[in-house]
């Protein structure tokens, strides 16, 4: 139990006794046209009541823009915790003192509604109240000064304003300052902390809390506009919205189209770097071509996978080297299929390409692999096409690549796929998809064995150079 605490000229008032009830029913109670009962929000409720119960010290919610999570989080439950404990002291912050005062109106405003709180006399402005109990509100922005106020509870809301701030390192490390050095020294030593926000950077607060050693005391819910399937915590389904009453999938895929590493921070709550790590994708989009040069080789290469819909994708990504010796992008099939519309896909782009790219199949370990690809060979048959067995580890395959796109020697063709792909690179190889990734690898490493067909000037008729569907 917290200490009541004195304010001086005062006696403590004791607290009182009158149960609270959990939060969802509270929520209901206070707010009753909002629709609490949406289940990313209830799952949101499950683990800010183990936070009050302290089954968890601190607690960071990361969920895409206008989804609720700042009237829940923000704005109501702090009210809610002090109706359960009055001699609670709790600090709201936000990326600047007009946000956070605003957020401020509305915590006051539900508190005062509420007619249970016993308000001192002497401190009532929205951004900082007290009760007699001794607990209150001390709402400030990031950067703002905390000393001398003391807090059991630090609720944090969206630390950065918008992508400016986000790739500003000045602005990140002063953001990460004020919390070591101000925030964390105001908690009381078995007080808590809540961080919510829409991520913007690998490096934001978030990340660098989660590469502290402080990282052991946060419990992290994570919840991404588009269900990744396996794992989701709502048990979703992939590629099913997180609400589809607030957002549904097509408004969603038509904002991932707008941008994918920008829709990966935000709506996945996943950002990754603007370079990347392994791959270098910043040279990547310092090479990109509206038009393909005079080529002397080309090859497909195939990453294979047989779930329509969900799962793995099957990529074929087809690449080329120029008579200057730079390595060319050219196109990138990519889809969830099941295995008849995969072998469909496959037969349609070997017509396209021409008999003069040669095809490259992998061949997976076991018997499966091996009847999978001799089938494909035969499905291929009149292509310039062969098989080589899948071996050692994805990122020593991919080396050879990525040291000629780290090194500014790979060229990509300016096509609606470019998004998705760029993205699935920059991830890599933590990234939930690589598909791609093993297909340019292979692509390029066929090229560099010089096992494809040599020809002075060639452009596939119906793929590269004519926008072929490649998504």
């Amino acid at each position: 139990m917290l200490p009541a605490l004195a304010r001086k000229g005062s006696e403590p008032v004791a607290p009182r006794l009158t149960p609270v009830p959990r939060l969802s029913a509270w929520l209901k109670e206070v707010s009753p046209t909002f629709k609490w009962n949406w289940p990313h929000l209830q799952y949101i409720q499950k683990h800010l009541e183990q936070q009050a119960k302290g089954e968890v010290q601190n607690l960071m919610v990361l969920c895409p823009p206008q989804h609720g999570k700042s009237e829940l989080v923000t704005v109501r439950y702090p009210v809610w915790r002090l109706e359960r404990d009055p001699r609670l002291r709790v600090i709201v912050s936000a990326y600047n003192q007009s946000y956070v005062d605003k957020l401020a109106r509305k915590i006051r405003r539900i508190a005062v509604a509420r007619g249970v709180f016993n308000f001192a006399t002497d401190r009532h402005a929205a951004s900082e109240w007290e009760l007699q109990e001794g607990g209150g509100i001390l709402a400030v922005g990031i950067g703002g000064g905390v000393t001398g106020n003391p807090a059991e509870l630090a609720v944090i809301d969206d630390p950065i304003k918008g992508r400016e701030d986000a790739e500003s390192e000045i602005h990140r490390e002063k953001v990460w300052e004020w919390y070591v050095d101000e925030l964390s020294t105001r908690i009381q030593q078995n007080g808590q902390k809540l961080l919510v926000l829409t991520p913007w950077h690998e490096d934001d607060l978030r990340g660098r809390i989660l590469n502290s050693p402080e990282a052991k005391r946060w419990s992290v819910v994570r919840l991404p506009a588009i269900s990744e399937g396996e794992d989701d915590p709502l048990g979703r389904e992939e590629g099913q919205p997180l609400c589809a009453e607030r957002r549904n999938l097509e408004w969603l895929l038509d904002q991932k189209a707008l941008g994918e590493r920008s829709f990966q921070a935000l709506y996945q709550c996943n950002p990754t770097p603007r370079e990347g790590s392994f791959f270098r994708v910043d040279r990547l989009l310092e090479n990109v071509g509206d038009h393909l040069p005079t080529m002397n080789r080309w090859s497909r290469a195939w990453d294979l996978a047989s779930s329509k819909g969900s799962g793995d994708f099957t990529v074929g990504v087809l690449m080329s080297v120029d008579v200057q010796g730079r390595f060319w992008i050219a196109d990138v099939v990519r889809g969830q299929w099941s295995p008849d519309e995969r072998n469909l896909r496959m037969r349609q782009t070997a017509a396209m390409d021409g008999p003069l790219v040669a095809i490259r199949l992998p061949q997976d370990p076991g018997q499966a692999g091996k009847e999978q690809a001799q089938a494909l060979l035969r499905m291929l048959a009149g292509f310039p096409v062969k098989v080589v067995p899948v071996s050692g580890d994805k990122q020593v395959r991919a080396d050879p690549f990525a040291a000629q796109l780290n090194g500014g020697n790979v060229w990509c063709l300016r096509a609606p796929w470019n998004g998705a792909f760029v993205e699935e690179l920059r991830q890599f190889p933590s990234g939930r998809h690589d598909d791609a990734v093993d297909a340019a690898a292979d692509a390029f490493n066929e090229l560099t064995a010089g096992a494809v067909v040599m020809m002075p000037s060639y452009a596939p008729p119906g793929s590269a150079a004519a926008g072929y569907e490649g998504r």
